[in-house]
């Protein structure tokens, strides 16, 4: 499994469940993904089977030498950058199987103006849009949309890329920002799109290329702040399942977007293989999709696993070798799962890194699970931060508010003085709930 954040953990973790998971290799994994590997370890009468090894996934080559070398049936490419540099590519090319979609199919994360245009061609429901590859063409544009206006970086920007700017004076030095390298190259060219109005909701997919099996859906918390307030982040908690994307409203994505999507691309010549995730709004005229991912959410895969009942390595193994129509759909459980992201002060900005971090087990003996999203081990066997988004506490309950609650009594435990989280993930869904109640 190639990735070192929270969603990295929980897919080890998730798949360290599974008989089939013999031997498990992580690059360049983390503290937390070492802990699953040993602990697989000592359940195997302690054969060491596995590791994390420090490979550098922009040398293609090497990883593929290294799967080869150690017999690896399955690799599982869990961040969106590898993809979109054709490592899925580069791997099947040598004969080794990848849960992860090609580079040119990758394009549907990598380029938001590639998707918007697919959306157009195949008839899929989205927010009118204009692609400008200047400041000058994006400043001509801005004058045929109104305000608020969605402005984003067209390449990969870390969840980022995205600003929504309420006057005409923010949109205009959006622009320049973006075109001034404020993304990197992600803002070499922008989308600028109409805003939306309704609710933001994830929904996730499996597909070959050919057979599409729905996976759950999520709701995620983007703003740094309390109240969904401040700059956009990477995401600072979520929670799943999402009642807001009720049965009919999920049937009518899978049969207006996802599958659409999925029949477009392989008519394109360039099939899509993998986790498809959908960030869609739901509007007054059904949902619409507002972005594509190429790769489990972060922190949504952390809430997916833990209600994930399914064996992992099959599905995924299935989805990787064409087969997953014959495989068993992915069984979900019924209960509530809850994450919450702690943060290093000054994240998304400039986040605090090397803060000292204890008391997990004490916080996993709440009834929580610690998945490590970024942390280091010092020489000393300390547990440090190294990144903007740290840890993600997440539990299950029979109910959004039971599992609100474990999470929140594991987090009282955890000792991180240079940490911070929101209090106040899943607030849309309780505050629903409490109306009803």
């Amino acid at each position: 499994m190639l990735g070192s954040g929270g969603r990295e953990h929980a897919l080890a973790w998730k798949l360290a469940q599974s008989p089939r998971c013999t031997t498990l290799w992580a690059s360049p994994g983390n503290p937390g993904i070492a802990d699953v590997i040993a602990a697989h370890n000592a359940r195997s009468a302690g054969t060491v089977r596995g590791g994390c090894v420090p490979l550098v996934l922009t040398d293609h080559g090497a990883v593929a030498a290294f799967c080869n070398e150690h017999r690896i049936d399955l690799v599982i490419v869990g961040p969106e950058a590898p993809l979109v540099d054709g490592l899925g590519d580069s791997l099947r090319g040598a004969g080794i199987a990848v849960f992860g979609p090609g580079q040119a199919a990758a394009q549907l994360e990598g380029s938001k103006g590639f998707t918007k245009d697919l959306c157009t061609r195949a008839g899929i429901p989205t927010a009118g849009y204009v692609r400008a590859k200047s400041a000058a063409e994006a400043h001509a544009a801005l004058a045929g949309f109104a305000l608020p206006v969605v402005i984003k970086a067209d390449g990969l920007a870390a969840g980022k890329g995205v600003v929504i700017p309420q006057t005409a004076e923010e949109a205009a030095a959006t622009v320049d920002d973006m075109f001034g390298g404020a993304f990197g190259g992600a803002g070499a060219e922008v989308v600028i799109e109409e805003f939306l109005e309704g609710e933001e909701v994830s929904l996730f997919a499996i597909t070959d290329g050919s057979a599409i099996v729905a996976f759950g859906s999520a709701q995620d918390h983007k703003r740094v702040g309390e109240g969904d307030t401040g700059p956009n982040t990477g995401g600072m908690g979520a929670y799943s399942p999402a009642p807001v994307l009720t049965a009919e409203l999920e049937a009518r994505a899978m049969a207006e977007i996802i599958a659409p999507t999925v029949k477009a691309m392989a008519e394109a010549g360039m099939p899509y293989s993998g986790v498809l995730f959908a960030g869609l709004m739901l509007t007054a005229d059904g949902p619409k999709l507002i972005e594509y991912n190429c790769r489990f959410g972060d922190p949504e895969c952390q809430v997916l696993m833990m209600r994930l009942e399914s064996d992992l390595v099959d599905l995924l193994d299935a989805c990787a070798r064409g087969q997953l129509a014959d495989a068993p759909a992915p069984m979900l459980s019924a209960e509530s799962a809850i994450t919450v992201v702690v943060a290093a002060e000054g994240y998304p900005a400039a986040p605090v890194s090397g803060g000292r971090i204890a008391h997990v087990p004490e916080a996993e003996a709440q009834g929580a699970k610690v998945f490590h999203a970024g942390t280091a081990s010092e020489a000393d066997g300390a547990l440090v931060a190294k990144g903007g988004r740290v840890l993600n506490v997440t539990a299950t309950g029979g109910t959004l508010r039971v599992a609100r609650d474990r999470a929140y009594a594991a987090l009282a435990e955890i000792r991180f003085e240079d940490g911070f989280w929101r209090g106040d993930i899943g607030w849309r869904e309780l505050a629903r709930q409490s109306a009803l109640s």
